[in-house]
């Protein structure tokens, strides 16, 4: 790890103190029973992984929690900025505790995370939501001690979304939301700079955590019982990039599949810049390495690659894909798309779809461009109406349902090794994954959620397959 990255470990001590100044004031403020905090976390798998460190350091404070804003003590909203539609969704459900503020004076309420790290984001919430009490970026989380004790002590608004280049903390507590299913980043921020992304911005730069505390980590995970490791980062293949080959992505990866247990690791999301044969070569060789590579292609058309800022061309792209489905012929490919990128023509868009009919990917996250202020892009020149650009999303998506629905009917009669997530919609139905992701119902006992079973598909459909429980 970069020492130009940690925290000194006074700050950190400095928290510690803050929250036993809290505990100290909720014990006296709550003597029959403890506070609660509600907290809700949008967007990515990182920002989850954010969110169960904040729970873990509200958790050392002495906070309970509930599942309802109405009966909280302390609601929290880890934000996410990636696209309009989820600042929106913010705004509005940080609107509606206006009235429950009104009825419970005493409450705190507090937003964070990337939405927050934006400098007009915070000055909006500081002038139109006087109610918020704490507002505070990502580079200052692990300051939460001191801003609720504020907060409780003082009366007076915090707000903090100091920028920087990013840090790595360590030592943090964690409340995870799942008991066999595990969030662990291996990385921070981003380097890339894509002409449409403001996370580079919110997140800093990229910095990696230590190759053997990572390992560590997830070697107590295996231990505690977990069966699902998702290493995470916005590039995890630039983890460690300035270091020696041992201590870079490939090698992490091949450490933690030699870990003992009976568990599959996952890692997201791949950038294909740096993706490498090494890595798919690491793939290939561990059956604890699940054979689904999540990698981003966002255009299959060069020029606008280029305006994207995505350093690769569609010819290097699928040579990494030919590669991958040379070593794993069973690999679930899936990734990102933007449609209607500034400027882009719709026979430029014509080859994003020829590309998803050669990859065939197992699923594909597809979005209409969305401007972000602060960003490249934000500025372009952007020709097409949202109308039109409406009519391309739907033919990108009628092309891949039917491409999935291919897919999940040659799973018809084959079984698979899945981890039984929960209960389904329907009474008596368990929802699991496949290694490649897909989702599989199928009726039974409660008591496998959580465990590896095997299960024949026996009715296959576009994104979901039903199957018979075999043991």
């Amino acid at each position: 790890m970069n020492d130009k990255f940690s925290v000194p470990e006074a700050e950190l001590a400095r928290q510690r103190e803050y929250t036993e100044l809290v505990r100290t004031v909720l014990s006296s403020r709550f003597p029959d029973k403890p506070p609660k905090a509600f907290v809700h976390t949008y967007g990515c798998q990182g920002n989850v992984a954010d969110g169960e460190r904040l729970q873990g350091i509200l958790a050392e404070m002495g906070y309970e929690f509930t599942d309802s804003p109405e009966k909280a003590d302390l609601v929290l909203y880890n934000t996410c900025a990636i696209r309009e539609h989820a600042e929106d969704r913010v705004f509005g459900n940080a609107g509606a505790l206006k009235p429950i503020k009104k009825l419970k004076p005493d409450m705190i309420i507090a937003l964070c995370g990337c939405m927050t790290q934006q400098a007009s984001v915070a000055e909006r919430l500081k002038r139109s939501f006087p109610f918020v009490d704490i507002v505070f970026g990502t580079h200052v989380s692990y300051k939460l001690p001191e801003f609720i004790y504020c907060a409780l002590c003082t009366g007076k608004r915090v707000i903090d979304v100091t920028d920087s280049e990013g840090n790595i903390v360590e030592g943090l507590p964690i409340k995870r939301d799942g008991t066999f299913k595990a969030w662990v980043p291996i990385m921070y921020g981003c380097n890339n700079f894509c002409s449409y992304c403001i996370v580079p911005y919110v997140r800093g730069r990229e910095r990696s955590r230590d190759f053997d505390t990572v390992l560590d980590e997830v070697r107590e995970l295996v231990q505690r019982g977990y069966k699902e490791i998702t290493l995470l980062g916005q590039n995890v293949n630039s983890y460690n990039k300035d270091l020696p080959e041992e201590k870079r992505f490939p090698a992490l990866l091949k450490a933690i599949s030699e870990i003992d247990g009976d568990f599959i690791v996952r890692f997201m999301t791949s950038h294909p810049r740096d993706c490498t044969k090494e890595l798919l070569d690491v793939m290939a060789s561990s059956d604890k390495i699940a054979k689904h590579l999540h990698l981003p292609f966002q255009s299959g058309n060069d020029r606008v690659l280029k305006e994207m800022n995505r350093h690769y061309d569609r010819k290097k792209y699928l040579e990494l894909i030919d590669y991958a489905y040379s070593l794993m012929p069973e690999l679930s490919v899936t990734s990102d798309v933007i449609v209607g990128f500034p400027g882009e023509t719709y026979e430029e868009f014509r080859d994003t779809l020829s590309l998803i009919e050669k990859v065939k990917y197992t699923s594909l996250f597809t979005f209409i461009f969305s401007p972000r202020p602060g960003t490249k892009a934000y500025d372009m020149y952007d020709p097409v109406p949202r109308e039109e650009k409406g009519r391309w999303f739907k033919e990108l998506t009628d092309l891949q349902e039917s491409i999935a629905r291919k897919r999940t009917a040659a799973m018809k009669g084959r079984s698979y090794r899945v981890l039984v997530e929960g209960r389904s919609k329907a009474d008596g139905v368990l929802s699991a994954r496949t290694e490649g992701n897909v989702i599989i119902e199928f009726k039974g006992d409660e008591s496998l959620i959580g465990s590896f079973v095997t299960v024949e598909v026996t009715e296959p459909k576009t994104w979901v397959v039903y199957g018979e429980y075999k043991g």
